[in-house]
């Protein structure tokens, strides 16, 4: 297995930082509401386009604020077969009230056929596609950080400069061990100056 990291062997950054997100979350805010709750879905909870596409109305939690993901990265249980593994993101209100209102989620729900079809029965192609146009869009440079990876890595930069525990953040991002989690604490440049600012205030 690869190692994870947040810049490339160039140096070249993989994530994208707090101005670059904030700049494709008001692209995305423009789109047609199929593309813009893609876009933020990705955005608030760090999830990877596999994950995303098997999201269902039946794993949206309305009232308690959350969204169940599965796991896509293979786990084992102690007779070595496969497993699946789910975890549960809180996301934003506002969030979820566009979700519900451009997805029917709440209608959904009433019908066990409907709660459990794909939100966005798309091809994971065409989320990259959707994810580096809004990107492209927003002036994100044109950089190994202009990607949908590059938005679950700041996902992840975004909740350890907010001061989110690293065990919390394992949990919404589905490590499987914490000391992949760990990268994200190895933040620098702004990220690191806002760390920072926290001891010196």
């Amino acid at each position: 297995m690869s190692e994870m990291r947040l810049y490339d062997t160039s140096g070249n950054r993989l994530y994208l930082n707090a101005e670059e997100r904030a700049d494709f979350l008001a692209v995305a805010r423009r789109k047609p509401a199929r593309d813009r709750t893609l876009c933020e879905t990705l955005l608030f909870t760090g999830c990877r386009p596999s994950e995303l596409l098997e999201i269902t109305p039946a794993r949206i939690d309305l009232s308690g604020g959350c969204i169940t993901i599965r796991s896509l990265k293979k786990r084992k249980d102690v007779s070595g077969r496969s497993k699946a593994v789910f975890r549960s993101v809180p996301v934003p209100p506002d969030y979820l009230d566009t979700l519900n209102t451009a997805h029917g989620i709440r209608e959904a729900q009433k019908s066990r056929k409907q709660a459990n079809a794909p939100i966005w029965p798309i091809s994971r192609v065409r989320v990259w596609q959707i994810v580096k146009g809004i990107m492209i869009e927003a002036g994100i440079p044109d950089a190994p950080h202009r990607s949908p990876k590059g938005l679950r890595h700041g996902f992840g930069i975004n909740a350890t400069v907010n001061g989110i525990p690293l065990h919390m953040l394992q949990k919404w991002m589905g490590h499987a061990q914490l000391s992949t989690t760990a990268i994200y604490a190895d933040a620098v440049g702004k990220e690191e100056q806002d760390i920072a600012a926290k001891m010196w205030n």
